[in-house]
């Protein structure tokens, strides 16, 4: 028997474990039950808190996409876009209503201007400009400070003045570099912003620069192709491209130059042109500039003497005289002219600068640059058909090339064209015309007398040239054997080029001062074609007051400093423009150019056409002048002698030459 004391206690169940009694079977064991009381200010309690977990869940969202956000935006501005300058943050326009800024989206930049061959002349480069508002400046002498040391070419006190006004817009600097941009965007100031703008550039510096002309600062063309095609350039993306090319450009310039340096002349002036289509592949005019300074370059390096300059053609117009003469039949080439003797008119002479003192046929007249034949001739065709001829030649108008500083040609009126102006003009003075005239009243004697206006836009490959009929082919073939003529036996023998047959006609003119013309101030040109077999391209040089030097023999006329020039630009460009010296042909093509001196009077042309003058020529065996004697014939050049014989207003000497 058991002692019930002996017995250990049962343990206590553990907390929530089913409840049972003594001695019950484990089975009967039923679930504890516990009543918990819960109040009214507790369950609001717990509501509240689980609203609070919600809105900080949400919360940190928010912060996390933020975050993000920031992340990416410093992604993009330090690896991505590491360089992009700070924006404003409102367009420009908003600030003010210029007109200027009404847009303040993107531009297109200014369209490219390159040669015939695709050289870029003219470009623009992306820039910006730095302007401020100054009503949002805080301290502007401060600003002005920190700007100063980011753009050391700023003027503080200037820009301090400028940031002071009561203005919301006011411009600090233009054409910032990328640097000077990221320097002063650094800064953080204020009111300060970027404008983006373009800057125009030239690659080729110097070349074509009176040509392509130049911008100013807000881009807008302020002369030559710049200013003429201003709004094709800012709305048509594509290229412009010219009629120049910068291989011959080159030449040329190089060559005026040499020229120019060794006569010393104070100016210059060269062209190259298309004599079928009116391109202009070169055009020079020295002293020149660089096209990148134009804002800063002197008055007289601007100056296109091609275009704007008119002279006094000199003894190149005895081309005009003669073809003139030749195409309305009134004279022939077996024609002869009085140069024995002075002409009197009134109170001026006309004479020849050491002439043969004979008369001399058409052909000589041109050989030798007689003034007194040229005159004759003038005289004999009449001022009225003078007149109508250079009309039709262009002479009286502007020369209509793409070009705003073309200017108009000078001459006399209708009621003041009397005889002597007849006369002088006949040799190339008593009229002032441009450079670019005389070489588009040469191309149209030398082509078969079509005139096609100057260009200096290229024409498309498959494009024909629209032209105007002015003389009769024959007239042209045969001006052209005369032209040859210079070059072989007359005053143009200096710009010979083997296997090329250039022809040509050398002028000299003294200049016009306020006093009458100038002794010593001479304009001297050489007016070239070549090959004169199958005529391409015209060539002129023309030297502004050249001197004499010891190889000239004391002549700075231009049969000495002009027409060497030309044949040396002739020789380098004519490669360049896929045309080789021909040699192998040259007898073939001399015969073909040959025209004598002293032409035979065909059979059956009568007495009264062969004199022309105002004294019958001597009859055979009657004693002639003797010709001077002269050092060489390259020496001589045909001159006008103005000489007063009375009267209060006496002009002075005048040269042509």
């Amino acid at each position: 028997m058991t002692d019930d004391f002996d017995t250990p206690p049962p343990e206590a169940p553990p907390p929530g474990a089913p409840a049972h009694r003594f001695g019950a079977p484990r089975d009967g064991a039923v679930p504890r039950m516990e009543t918990v009381r819960v109040t009214a200010p507790d369950l609001k309690r717990r509501a509240a808190m689980e609203k609070t977990r919600s809105r900080l869940v949400f919360s940190a969202l928010g912060f996390a996409l933020l975050f993000l956000a920031v992340v990416l935006k410093l992604a993009d501005a330090t690896i991505i876009q590491p360089l992009p300058p700070h924006r404003p943050e409102k367009p420009i326009a908003q600030l003010f209503n210029s007109p200027k800024l009404q847009d303040s989206g993107p531009r297109a930049r200014r369209a490219m201007i390159t040669d015939r061959n695709g050289e870029i002349l003219a470009i623009s480069l992306p820039t910006a400009a730095l302007y401020a508002n100054p009503r949002e400046m805080i301290d502007p002498a401060e600003a002005a400070r920190k700007l100063k040391q980011a753009l050391p070419r700023l003027d503080e006190e200037q820009v301090q003045k400028r940031l002071s006004e009561e203005k919301q817009f006011v411009y600090l600097a233009r054409q910032l570099s990328p640097r000077e941009q990221l320097r002063i965007n650094s800064l953080g100031i204020p009111g300060v912003y970027f404008e983006q703008t373009e800057r125009r550039r030239y690659p080729m510096g110097r070349t074509a620069a009176q040509v392509l002309g130049g911008v100013d600062v807000d881009g807008n063309g302020v002369a030559g192709v710049e200013r003429e095609f201003d709004k094709r350039l800012r709305d048509d993306p594509g290229p412009l491209r010219l009629s120049i090319d910068v291989r011959v450009q080159a030449v040329m310039r190089d060559e005026l130059w040499k020229a120019k340096d060794e006569f010393q002349a104070i100016g210059a002036c060269g062209i190259v042109m298309d004599v079928d289509t009116g391109e202009v592949l070169a055009m020079v005019s020295l002293p020149d500039y660089d096209a990148n300074n134009v804002g800063t370059a002197p008055g007289d390096d601007r100056f296109n003497r091609a275009v704007t300059g008119m002279y006094e053609p000199g003894s190149t117009f005895k081309l005009q005289t003669a073809a003139m003469a030749l195409d309305s039949g009134l004279v022939h080439i077996w024609n002869e002219f009085d140069a024995s003797r002075p002409i009197r008119i009134g109170r001026f002479t006309i004479t020849d600068f050491e002439g043969k003192h004979r008369w001399l046929y058409l052909p000589e007249v041109l050989a030798y640059s007689s003034n007194l034949g040229a005159a004759h001739i003038a005289q004999t065709v009449g001022a009225e058909r003078q007149r109508a001829w250079l009309r039709k030649m262009g002479m009286f108008d502007r020369i209509g090339i793409e070009l705003p500083e073309a200017a108009r040609p000078i001459y006399q009126a209708a009621a003041n064209w009397k005889e002597l102006t007849t006369m002088t003009v006949g040799f190339g003075h008593g009229i002032a015309v441009s450079p670019l005239h005389v070489v588009r009243g040469t191309a149209v004697i030398a082509n078969g007398g079509i005139m096609f206006d100057p260009t200096i836009l290229a024409r498309p490959p498959d494009a024909t040239p629209r032209g105007t009929r002015i003389m009769q082919q024959s007239t042209s073939d045969t001006l052209r054997k005369l032209m040859r003529l210079v070059v072989t036996d007359g005053f143009g023998k200096s710009a010979e080029v083997p296997g090329y047959y250039p022809g040509g006609k050398t002028g000299t003119a003294e200049k016009v001062g306020a006093h009458g013309y100038k002794k010593h101030a001479n304009v001297a040109a050489f007016m070239s074609v070549f090959p004169m077999n199958a005529p391409r391209y015209a060539v002129y040089t023309m030297l502004d007051e050249p001197h004499a030097n010891a190889s000239t023999h004391g002549y700075a006329t231009a049969g000495w400093v002009a027409a060497p020039a030309a044949g040396r630009v002739i020789a380098r460009i004519g490669p360049m423009l896929g045309m080789l010296p021909d040699l192998d042909d040259k007898e073939a093509i001399q015969q073909a150019l040959y025209i004598p001196l002293q032409p035979g009077r065909p059979a059956g042309a009568g007495r009264a056409a062969v004199m022309i003058g105002d004294q019958p020529k001597p009859q055979a065996g009657a004693p002639a002048t003797k010709p001077k004697k002269t050092l060489n014939d390259l020496r001589h050049e045909a001159r006008l002698e103005v000489t007063p014989t009375g009267g209060a207003h006496a002009v002075p000497a005048v040269a042509a030459r």
